[in-house]
C-alpha cells in the first residue's frame, strides 16, 4: 500500500467531477466504483489496481506483473502502462512524482519525529530526578496520543504533538 499526498482541494475537485472512478476510466481499463472516491481496476502489467481517498490523501495498492523482457512489444506495452500510471497520479494528486517524492519523505520524517520525542522524553524522565508528578503525567498523556495518532495514520498530529512534548520536559 502506498500513500500520496494531495494538492489542497484536490479531492474535492475530482468528487465534484464524478469521482476517483471517473477519473481512472481515462487511464485504466476494467474500472468499477467501490465508493464515492474509491475504485477498482486493472491495466496491462498492473492485474489489481485499488484506490481511495482518505482525508487528502490517496491511498493505493497495485499488483504489477512483469512484462515478458525477451519480447519488445511487451516492453513497449509496460512502458505505456507506467507513462498512464504517472499521468493518472499526477492528476489523482495534483503533484508531479518529484512532489510527490518530496512529500512522501516529509510524512516520514513527522513519523521519525515523533517517534524521537517519545524515546527522548522517557530517557529523559528516567534520568530526571525532580520532575514534578503534574508532568510527568502530562508526558505520558502526550506519549500515548502520539503512539494513537501514529496508529492511526496521522503523522501530522504526532509530529506536532511531539513538539508539544519536548516543549513540556524542557521547561
Amino acid at each position: 500500500m502506498e500513500r500520496f499526498s494531495t494538492t489542497r482541494g484536490k479531492v474535492k475537485e475530482v468528487t465534484a467531477s464524478g469521482g476517483l472512478a471517473e477519473l481512472a476510466k481515462k487511464y485504466f481499463n476494467d474500472v468499477e466504483s467501490t465508493g464515492e472516491n474509491a475504485f477498482r481496476g486493472s491495466h496491462g502489467i498492473m492485474k489489481s489496481i485499488e484506490a481511495h481517498y482518505d482525508g487528502d490523501a490517496l491511498i493505493v495498492e497495485v499488483d504489477n506483473q512483469k512484462p515478458d523482457f525477451s519480447n519488445p512489444d511487451a516492453m513497449k506495452e509496460a512502458r505505456e502502462d507506467r507513462v498512464r500510471w504517472t499521468q493518472f497520479l499526477d492528476e489523482s494528486t495534483g503533484y508531479d512524482s518529484k512532489k510527490r517524492g518530496d512529500k512522501a519523505k516529509e510524512w516520514g520524517k513527522k513519523a521519525n519525529k515523533a517517534k524521537s520525542s517519545i524515546s527522548a522524553a522517557k530517557h529523559f524522565m528516567s534520568l530526571a530526578k525532580n520532575i514534578p508528578q503534574e508532568t510527568i503525567d502530562k508526558a505520558e498523556e502526550l506519549i500515548q496520543e502520539i503512539e494513537s495518532a501514529l496508529e492511526a495514520g496521522d503523522n501530522t498530529k504526532a509530529a506536532g504533538r511531539g513538539e508539544k512534548l519536548s516543549k513540556l520536559l524542557n521547561k
